[in-house]
Parts: structure tokens; C-alpha cells; sequence
């Protein structure tokens, strides 16, 4: 179980606030509800700040988690594990798509090297990859909770630092395996239904892919209402640590910016960890890989972009970050009707000659 002083209680984004902010939508210069999901997810930052307008979103951060893991010794991925190492410099020198996505975005990036398979120390540091999750235990019961705690740390840093939105990434070979058994435990999923091709794997790949959750997901069929243990034995220390920075962004009432199926399979970990955590969460894209929309159904979520994309390191995330940066200030900038002298439609109209009750009540980000 989750021990009781580990996280806060999650309170939802205001609800009076969004309700106002709906309100406020429909007197701006447009047919209301013309512009559909991005009035949605303006309300929906409104809400998390609890104003209307909501303030702009000066201050986004994007915080790969980097880790290596055991099992991509099974032969689960086409590309050795010597290739985080690789990449995650790559991101340091500011080379990495991440970099370049972030930069026409105007976000800022940060690599945590949670467990990558180097020698290396540091306060973000749990251990050298990790087990090999099919037949062994990911990491000890102190190193779980190390990988909360560094979690809820680099959150607390961020928010504090002025982070207006977070946006967690992913950064290891192999790791889309520990995703599907993650995702497969908490929904009930069958492993074939959640095993994809990752980054690239042929069928043989994908046979040793599904086998290895198969066998992970059944070392925990008994612990599902346990979140730590499953991080434990199934997950990784990175991941367990991503898991930890969005419930604990959450708690501190700021928005998480989903990117695929490994930053939404630590999104599913995370509210387990803070029951509600969910609420806070906006999800960016919809990857190909087969557990992502299983994991968005359960945490009830929409994807904003579907451009078959599937790199992870938050890139999904952050291709659609203009679009809800563009939401709040559409919020901003854009004039009333009253301000600029245009006639309100009758009560009975809405966009398109559609009655007001046509109109979404309750639109879901």
C-alpha cells in the first residue's frame, strides 16, 4: 500500500472556476463552442489556476526520465541498451528531437538519469538498470521508495522554480515493455492485446515482447491494489520515478502534459499512488503502440494529436503544447462581444444555427 504521508491529497482543478470559465467562453467574439477542444482545455487551465482568463503558460518543463532496463536483455527491442547512453548525451548536447521540439514550443528540457546502465552518482541517481522484470524483481523495497522520493523531489523543484506545466518524457531501451505490463496489470488487459512492435521489433521480438509481460504481469496478478509492489517488481526505477513527479505535480496543482505509452503508463502508476491525479492531466497524443489508448479509456482521456508518432522522450506531448498554449491565449487576447460591439446570437442559438443544449456541457480533456 501506499504509505500515507508519501503524497498529499490530490484536490480537483476548481470546478466553480470552470464553470465561470465556460461561461466566459461564450462571450467571446465566436459562435460558442466553435472552437471545440481548445475551449475545452482553455477551461480546463483556467480551472487548474483558478482563474478565468487563466494566466499564459510562460514557464513549461520537460523532464525526461532516463533509465535502463534488465529485460531488454530478452531481446524485446530492436536496438541494443547501449543507445540510452547514446541518446540521453544526445539531449544533454541539445541535439535530441526533444531539444529541437522544445525549442519551437518554447519549453525548457531536463534529463533526470534515474538508473541508466553506467557508473554513475548523483542525488537523481537510484541504481544501475534494473531487474529483469519477467523473472525478477525490478528494484529492492528501498530503492522503490528512493525512486518516489526523487520523483516528488524533482516535481517540488520544478513548481517551485515557476513550472506553470509539466511535461514528463521517457528515455531508455526496452522500457515500452515494463509499460504494457504496467498498463496490462492496471486494466485487465491480456499481454497480446498490449505488446506492440516498441521500436521496431519483428514477429520473433514481439513473441520474446509478449512473453516477458505475460510473465511479468503474472508475478503480480495478486497485487494490483498495492501500487508500490507492482512498481517494485514490474516497473522500473525510472518510471517509478516518473510515476512519483506527476502524482506529486498533481497534489502541488499544476497540469501534466501526457506524451505516449510509457509517460502514460506512469500516469496510470501515478494515480494509483494519488487517487485523482488524473484530473490534472492532459493527454498530448495518441501513439501507435496498442496500450496507450487502453491506458487513456481508463484514465478517461481524449488525445489532442493522433500523428502516429512514437519516439516518446515527450515529444508527442510537446508537439501539442502549442495547441494548448494557443487555448489560453485565445482566453487572453480574444475580444467579448460586448467590447466589440457584436450582437449577441438569441438564447436559443449556438454555432452552425445549433441549439445552446447541442453544446458539450461537459467537455472532457
Amino acid at each position: 500500500m501506499v504509505p500515507a504521508e508519501l503524497f498529499a491529497r490530490v484536490e480537483f482543478p476548481d470546478q466553480q472556476v470552470l464553470a465561470d470559465a465556460r461561461e466566459y467562453q461564450n462571450t467571446l467574439v465566436k459562435p460558442a463552442g466553435s472552437l471545440s477542444r481548445l475551449e475545452d482545455v482553455g477551461c480546463f487551465i483556467a480551472a487548474c489556476q483558478g482563474q478565468v482568463p487563466p494566466r499564459r503558460l510562460d514557464r513549461p518543463r520537460i523532464v525526461v526520465f532516463a533509465g535502463d532496463h534488465g529485460v531488454a536483455a530478452r531481446g524485446v527491442s530492436a536496438y541494443p541498451a547501449s543507445v540510452s547512453l547514446q541518446m540521453a548525451q544526445s539531449m544533454l548536447d541539445g541535439g535530441a528531437a526533444i531539444n529541437v521540439l522544445a525549442r519551437t514550443a518554447g519549453a525548457s528540457v531536463r534529463v533526470a538519469d534515474i538508473s541508466l546502465d553506467h557508473e554513475a552518482t548523483g542525488p537523481e541517481r537510484v541504481r544501475r538498470s534494473c531487474g529483469s522484470i519477467d523473472v525478477e524483481d525490478a528494484m529492492t523495497e528501498e530503492e522503490v521508495l528512493q525512486a518516489l522520493q526523487i520523483g516528488i523531489q524533482i516535481a517540488d523543484q520544478e513548481i517551485d522554480s515557476g513550472a506553470d506545466i509539466l511535461i514528463p518524457g521517457d528515455l531508455g531501451i526496452g522500457n515500452t515493455t515494463p509499460a504494457a505490463a504496467l498498463i496490462g496489470t492496471f486494466t485487465l488487459a491480456e499481454p497480446v492485446v498490449v505488446v506492440g512492435r516498441g521500436t521496431g521489433i519483428d514477429d520473433e521480438g514481439w513473441k520474446r515482447k509478449v512473453t516477458a509481460v505475460r510473465d511479468a504481469m503474472f508475478r503480480v496478478r495478486t497485487l494490483r491494489q498495492d501500487p508500490i509492489a507492482v512498481a517494485r517488481m514490474i516497473s522500473s526505477p525510472d518510471l517509478t520515478a516518473m510515476a512519483a513527479f506527476i502524482a506529486q505535480a498533481a497534489v502541488r496543482r499544476t497540469p501534466v502534459l501526457l506524451d505516449g505509452a510509457v509517460v502514460t503508463s506512469a500516469a496510470l502508476l501515478a494515480n494509483k499512488l494519488a487517487p485523482g491525479a488524473r484530473r490534472w492531466f492532459i493527454a498530448g497524443h495518441r501513439s501507435p503502440e496498442p496500450a496507450h489508448p487502453i491506458a487513456l479509456d481508463a484514465l478517461g482521456l481524449t488525445p489532442l494529436l493522433d500523428l502516429g508518432m512514437r519516439l516518446g522522450e515527450g515529444s508527442g506531448a510537446v508537439a501539442a503544447l502549442p495547441l494548448v498554449k494557443t487555448a489560453v491565449d485565445l482566453m487572453i487576447d480574444m475580444s467579448t462581444m460586448n467590447d466589440a460591439g457584436v450582437e449577441a446570437p438569441g438564447a436559443d442559438e449556438s454555432a452552425d444555427g445549433a441549439s445552446a443544449a447541442d453544446v458539450p456541457a461537459d467537455p472532457t480533456v
